[in-house]
């Protein structure tokens, strides 16, 4: 039998990671007909509609009432359809205020995994972030989300290593890995030299960084890391044709935050790393008429499409990851780095130590992750010269280049959100089987003596 899938997340027009996330994924989960009924969004709004189909209920945020309704909604349609129902929620911390309006301070997918659970509805957790040391409200609402699905996922195998430590203590049985997604699984699919005409970026190496900005992406470092490089490896004729094109906006509440104080801080401070990179730099709305030899950074001022992502997937040399939250299990622009074929020079955050170093124990510097799938550096200012180090190593270096590229695609082809729908079916059918399962009528037998035949959980420094 089929199932209808529920998923409770922000979802786009929002400008969310976690709503590209979900997105991504109910496409995905489209494609399997046999398995899938019909596929709903219940979207996480902050004022950020309008909606459309597979939307069909909007939770207010900000509004306790909403989301209790959301789930006597969602129980009242499961009941219309013989189909049962499965619900996912994609939890963050960020998007669970309490009663007061104080982001992540709230229990409220807490309290709709408890609501599902009471209605006898299979409910699963995707879990966004999971902290190394939480604070006793960030443990409790984990503990609890463990207690009342049916499991949680996650996106790194690391996070599971966190999950079952001293911190949380919650079993191994609750918990599963499941890849993050990617968009695209094959370099050929856009030629990058074509791309590159396209663009106005033919004959230039290109560096980028693409996704929402904010202090924590660490772009402060990677400008003067790019300002190094070109400054002390590159000629004159050289630096004309490489170029590094960040991508993106600020976040919408972000730039909201705080009267706009905490916006115009972080943009004196990009302005003061440009400054100390003596690069020549300009922003623009259009990539039409740019003239990338006389620009070392361009600024491309936009909030990019799906179809624009993939395209700078397929023309970018090198994305630059500088990210400063290490504790990150998730990364979706990395997910899909590695899915394209394309190298990534990233900080050390989790997500990326597993995806580039298979998990291996990192020493301080850069590093050439494991298999060659890309480069790993150390955040904050260290990455300044370590980015730099990467550059001249990519950029002078071709061959190993492009064999970094098949190394990374290697990797990433196993990601493709066909597979990680196919692997959350698959794990759907494991939990309903868990459910259904009936005891046989044998002898049972409870320990009366002590053995020394039992075996021990093996302890681990």
């Amino acid at each position: 039998m089929p199932y209808n899938i529920r998923i409770v997340s922000t979802y786009p027009p929002r400008r969310c990671g976690i709503g590209t996330f979900s997105r991504s994924l109910a496409s995905a989960l489209s494609h399997f007909t046999a398995e899938v009924g019909y596929i709903r969004i219940a979207a996480i709004d902050n004022c950020n509609g309008p909606y459309e189909i597979p939307v069909d209920l909007i939770v207010d945020q900000n509004n306790p009432k909403s989301w209790s309704n959301t789930v006597n909604h969602i129980y009242s349609r499961s009941k219309e359809s013989i189909t049962p129902t499965v619900v996912v929620l994609q939890h963050e911390y960020g998007l669970d205020p309490d009663e007061d309006g104080n982001a992540g301070c709230g229990t409220n997918f807490v309290d709709m995994a408890r609501a599902f659970r009471e209605h006898g509805l299979i409910t699963l957790v995707y879990l966004h972030t999971v902290l190394d040391e939480p604070n006793d409200h960030q443990r409790y609402v984990l503990q609890e989300l463990a207690e009342y699905s049916d499991g949680l996922i996650v996106t790194t195998e690391s996070a599971i290593s966190i999950l079952e430590s001293p911190s949380y203590g919650i079993d191994h049985s609750r918990l599963t890995h499941i890849d993050h997604g990617i968009r695209m699984h094959h370099p050929s699919q856009f030629d990058r030299l074509a791309i590159k005409k396209e663009l106005g970026l033919e004959n230039h190496f290109l560096a980028t960084t693409l996704g929402l900005q904010s202090p924590g992406k660490g772009i402060q470092y990677s400008i003067r890391a790019y300002g190094r490089f070109v400054n002390e490896s590159c000629t004159t004729e050289q630096r004309k044709r490489t170029v590094y094109l960040i991508v993106g906006q600020c976040h919408p509440e972000f730039v909201r935050a705080d009267g706009g104080v905490l916006y115009r801080e972080y943009q004196a401070m990009l302005n003061e790393a440009l400054d100390d990179a003596k690069v020549k730099w300009c922003k623009v709305k259009e990539l039409n008429g740019v003239d990338f030899n006389e620009y070392d950074i361009v600024f491309y001022d936009t909030f990019m499409n799906e179809s624009g992502l993939l395209k700078f997937y397929g023309a970018t040399n090198v994305m630059l990851l500088p990210y400063l939250n290490l504790q990150q299990i998730s990364s979706g622009i990395l997910a899909d780095v590695l899915g394209s074929g394309r190298i990534a020079i990233s900080t050390k955050f989790r997500y990326a130590v597993e995806l580039i170093h298979s998990n291996k124990a990192c020493p301080e510097g850069a590093v050439i992750g494991r298999y060659a799938r890309g480069i790993l550096v150390d955040a904050g200012e260290p990455s300044v010269e370590q980015i730099a180090q990467g550059l001249d190593y990519l950029v002078f270096n071709k061959h190993k280049r492009l064999r970094m590229e098949k190394q990374a695609h290697q990797r990433g082809y196993q990601m493709r959100w066909s597979n990680s729908a196919w692997a959350l079916l698959q794990y759907v059918d494991f939990v309903r089987e868990q459910k259904e399962i009936v005891t046989g009528r044998g002898v049972k037998f409870t320990r009366e003596k002590p053995s020394v035949l039992e075996i021990k959980k093996r302890r681990t420094s």
